[in-house]
């Protein structure tokens, strides 16, 4: 899996009609900055509304997943994330000139070709994985429905359906690693049963389905009358069975792309719980409906998880965003004052970088022998030096300039810092800078603990100047 978030080089689009509105639209996706996330525009509606992709967000669930937030509406998201997530695209705006993304063919191949024409772009933010700490399960006995979320360094999905039908029977689908996304999952296309359209139909739905776009299983003995009727359906002249009961003849992509297509739901269902999941999913007979309220209790378990959600998540085993060579390239500060040994996260108004406390620092022979601990003004310096990384990340030439200490307000040190100790640090910007002038909030953690806190006040001054 990718370590960074990604985003596109350029702007692209697509047009089509909706599959349940039947509606004409022209979709385009949009670059966006780190910590952007997934959002959907309605750009034909006054006042220009976004959406954000997320499950709290979610309002309809009739054969598709509906989103709406701020007055506007969009439908039938869930190809359109699945392409999203399975490119691992992290921060994108999704303008749309109507309430539903074009269907294409029915797949999501069509939307991961047109984002790799775009081109995938690495962003300096590493991505915010959600690591299920232990399993989560979501059942409904009713339908015969389970889904589970079990610990895993990975992306993994497993999908089983079985509609007691004797053309599909049961299937089986597996997603072992994201990257076989595009060649295993992405061409499934969309389907339904023949005795569904009538009652779509009557709902308003499917408009825009067509047998190019959508497999429409037979599994009951049907007459010509009835196959003339569903001919003036879909405005064709006419319409055939074949004998493994697939409507007019469509070739199956593969085998099991019913149970493709499943898993390829699945996938775009929870991009929804907002960030990148690290887990082993298992899911027998999903739908939308189940899909949704699994991601729902993931978000549940994630947010309880991180209670204390101003921690950054820190891995020592993935690439810094700056190693000590580029933050002295920035930082005047020089031993025994250089007291940030690497940034892990910076983007335009948070920054989180990292101290290692050892034995060997030089005010421990003073503080205190016998009874080492950091001395509380040195956390402040380190935590005001992390924060002159994120101002002098904006401007273009950071090496012509210095950053200069102007004030502390609200400083608490709650626990006491000690040799062996990693110290994390965040700095988020309080309000935009300006003239020069940056206001920050500061944050020392140790492991969970909260160990300092400052608002912090800078300048950023030219040199030359």
């Amino acid at each position: 899996m990718k370590i960074k978030q990604h985003t596109i080089r350029k702007p692209v689009t697509l047009s089509g009609v909706g599959l349940h509105r039947g509606v004409m639209c022209n979709m385009t996706f949009q670059p966006a900055k780190p910590n952007h996330g997934i959002k959907f525009q309605r750009i034909d509606i006054e006042g220009q509304p976004t959406v954000d992709a997320d499950v709290d967000y979610v309002v309809d669930l009739s054969r598709g997943t509906t989103l709406e937030q701020n007055g506007a509406r969009v439908n039938t998201v869930e190809h359109v994330l699945a392409a999203l997530v399975g490119l691992e695209i992290d921060n994108v705006l999704i303008q749309l000139d109507g309430p539903e993304p074009p269907i294409m063919d029915g797949s999501s191949i069509l939307f991961i070709e047109a984002l790799k024409e775009a081109e995938l772009e690495e962003q300096n933010a590493l991505r915010n994985f959600f690591e299920v700490p232990e399993g989560v399960f979501y059942r409904e006995p009713a339908r015969q429905v389970e889904i589970a979320a079990l610990p895993l360094n990975d992306y993994r999905v497993t999908v089983m359906v079985d509609y007691n039908s004797p053309v599909l029977g049961s299937q089986h689908a597996s997603l072992n690693k994201l990257a076989d996304f595009e060649a295993e999952i992405a061409h499934s296309r969309t389907f339904c049963f023949l005795h569904e359209l009538e009652m779509l139909h009557k709902q308003g739905l499917v408009r825009g389905g067509d047998l190019n776009n959508a497999i429409v299983v037979v599994d009951r003995k049907i007459e010509k009358g009835e196959l003339d009727e569903i001919a003036k359906l879909f405005n064709k002249p006419t319409v055939e069975v074949r004998k493994e009961g697939i409507l007019n003849n469509v070739e199956l992509r593969y085998n099991n792309e019913p149970a493709r297509h499943k898993l390829l739901d699945l996938v775009g269902d929870l991009a929804l719980v907002g960030r990148p999941i690290k887990a082993q999913i298992l899911a027998a007979r999903p739908g939308h409906a189940a899909n949704v309220a699994f991601a729902k209790k993931l978000k549940r378990v994630m947010n309880d998880f991180s209670k204390n959600n101003n921690i950054p998540p820190y891995d020592p085993k993935l690439p810094p965003v700056l190693d000590i060579n580029h933050i002295s390239k920035m930082l005047p500060h020089r031993y025994p004052f250089q007291l940030v040994d690497k940034i892990f996260h910076l983007d335009e108004t948070t920054v989180a970088g990292v101290k290692n406390v050892t034995i060997n620092e030089p005010f421990f022979q003073g503080h205190f022998p016998g009874n080492p601990v950091m001395p509380a003004v040195l956390q402040i310096e380190a935590m005001a030096q992390t924060g002159g990384i994120l101002v002098l990340n904006t401007v273009p030439d950071p090496e012509n300039y210095w950053t200069y200490f102007l004030g502390i307000d609200n400083a608490r040190f709650r626990k006491m810092v000690v040799p062996g100790d990693t110290l994390i640090f965040k700095c988020e910007l309080l309000a935009p800078i300006k003239r020069g002038i940056a206001k920050m909030k500061g944050y020392a953690f140790v492991g969970d603990t909260l160990v300092s806190e400052a608002e912090l006040s800078a300048s950023i001054v030219r040199k030359d100047s």
